[in-house]
């Protein structure tokens, strides 16, 4: 079977398995909590106030060109925009590496699809980012209004980041089996990640002779396409669209070979 189409073949096969455990997932992570799932809410709306305050009044930063004045509230919405999507990738990243070791009784049990543990990853991942995504829309229909038509090709321009998250959820799970140090290496590559992709700055902003530099990390096309379709009004570029597609498909490829190749011994290690 096609290595692009039997991910999806399995996960229609177990849906309400995958189903089942992302609403555990959702839930587990506010659990005893006496705010439960309204911390959801509450968590980007403090992360939009503590980042608008520090960089737009403490250090007086301003995003500039586009057409967007410098008001405080254009700044905020310029740069949540970027940093939801960034915690999105990054709770993605930072759970893959437990995602096998952390589910032994998983591995063990004699049919138990494993492949479908990054789609419950990234799925459970991605409600938190549709929470964001709320808060930011209403805060952004009070600043700009209705928005532009553009806005439509959204989910389009998510599709590249959803699919690289999968194919690094299989990847980064599998090799953490064997190679422990993985999970003590992804906090502080993320935390590097956070400060190459244009989220607290525009990427016109980085001198041409660099520029390059950031445009390899995959987090900025999305972050700059997103802005482009959600805030300027600009239609999708297509070549920048379609070369992060190209290597999101490629990890999305070379992730489920490797999980499928090494998967039959993760019971022997555990």
């Amino acid at each position: 079977m096609n290595i692009f189409i039997k991910p999806f073949v399995i996960l229609v096969e177990n849906w309400e398995l995958t189903k089942q455990l992302t609403l555990r997932s959702i839930s587990e992570k506010y659990k005893g909590s006496l705010l439960g799932s309204i911390w959801s809410i509450i968590t980007p709306l403090l992360m939009l106030s503590v980042y608008t305050f520090f960089f737009s009044v403490v250090f007086k930063a301003r995003w500039g060109g586009e057409g967007v004045s410098d008001s405080k509230a254009e700044f905020a919405i310029i740069l949540f925009c970027g940093l939801m999507i960034f915690n999105f990738f990054a709770e993605c990243i930072n759970k893959a590496p437990f995602l096998v070791i952390g589910n032994t009784n998983y591995v063990k049990k004699i049919v138990f699809p494993l492949e479908i543990l990054a789609w419950v990853n990234v799925l459970s991942a991605f409600f938190n980012f549709v929470i964001g995504f709320i808060v930011w829309f209403l805060f952004y229909l009070l600043v700009f209004g209705v928005p532009h038509m553009t806005f439509l090709m959204f989910p389009i321009v998510m599709l590249p980041l959803f699919l690289l998250l999968i194919g690094l959820s299989w990847l980064l799970s599998s090799i953490s089996v064997y190679i422990r140090d993985v999970s003590q290496l992804i906090p502080p590559l993320t935390s590097v990640l956070l400060f190459m992709s244009p989220i607290f700055y525009a990427l016109k902003a980085i001198p041409e002779s660099y520029r390059f530099i950031f445009m390899a990390n995959p987090i900025t096309p999305v972050v700059e396409e997103a802005r482009n379709v959600l805030i300027y009004g600009k239609n999708l570029d297509l070549s920048t669209w379609g070369l992060s597609m190209g290597f999101s498909l490629f990890v999305f490829a070379v992730g489920f070979s490797c999980f499928n190749k090494i998967k039959n011994g993760f019971a022997d290690v555990l």
